[in-house]
């Protein structure tokens, strides 16, 4: 560590230290301005991003209806081009327009494509249990089964128990399904949802 006997000295040691480092620091300077706007300029193009897709969204969607031709194939065209949340959200709407139909195999597709759009847990979730719920009416109980298996997240326990049950009873597995649909009862899950669950437990022994 230099000791200075007077200001001069500290001045000298300053100059000394510019003069040597001065291009380091200037690079430092100027990386650090450049890595500030860049971040800046990145931020706020997300934003306008964001900003855009949520727009596209809500044109894309307004409008859509089964009896529109129309305005499915809009929506399709939305959700394939667009890989990312909104994409996802506008597979499962469009999932819920052929439910509607009873089109049921273009309502998985769609579902389908729908989780190869999102990295969302909460909304591959979501997605998932609509898909096992299709796959139940489509008599893919196995299918439905791994599905369900793919749903994580205590939240989602008694949604998850009621669709593997339905499942298993549409193997004919009684058992398997009285054994899923205890665990939705036990779950800390809504009353009314405990309550329509322990209906079909009861109903097993009819």
């Amino acid at each position: 560590m230099e000791i200075y006997e007077n200001e001069n000295d500290q001045v000298d040691a300053v100059k000394r230290f510019f003069a040597e480092n001065g291009k380091a620091l200037a690079v430092g300077v100027v990386l650090g301005i450049g890595a500030l706007v860049g971040w800046r300029y990145w931020t706020s193009h997300e934003v306008d991003s964001a900003r855009s897709a949520s727009l596209a969204y809500d044109n894309a969607v307004s409008g859509v209806r089964a009896d529109n031709p129309q305005s499915i194939t809009a929506v399709e065209q939305f959700a394939a081009q667009n890989k990312n949340n909104y994409g996802a959200l506008a597979s499962l709407k469009l999932a819920q327009q052929y439910v509607d139909k009873n089109d049921l195999n273009k309502a998985a597709a769609q579902l389908q494509q729908g989780l190869e759009s999102t990295k969302d847990e909460n909304l591959q979730a979501l997605i998932n249990l609509r898909l096992a719920r299709v796959q139940v009416q489509l008599k893919q109980a196995d299918a439905a089964l791994k599905t369900l298996d793919a749903v994580k997240g205590a939240g989602w326990t008694a949604i998850v128990a009621d669709l593997r049950g339905e499942a298993l009873l549409s193997k004919g597995d009684k058992q398997g399904a009285r054994e899923a649909w205890s665990k939705g009862v036990e779950s800390d899950s809504s009353p009314a949802l405990r309550e329509m669950i322990q209906m079909k437990i009861n109903n097993l022994s009819v």
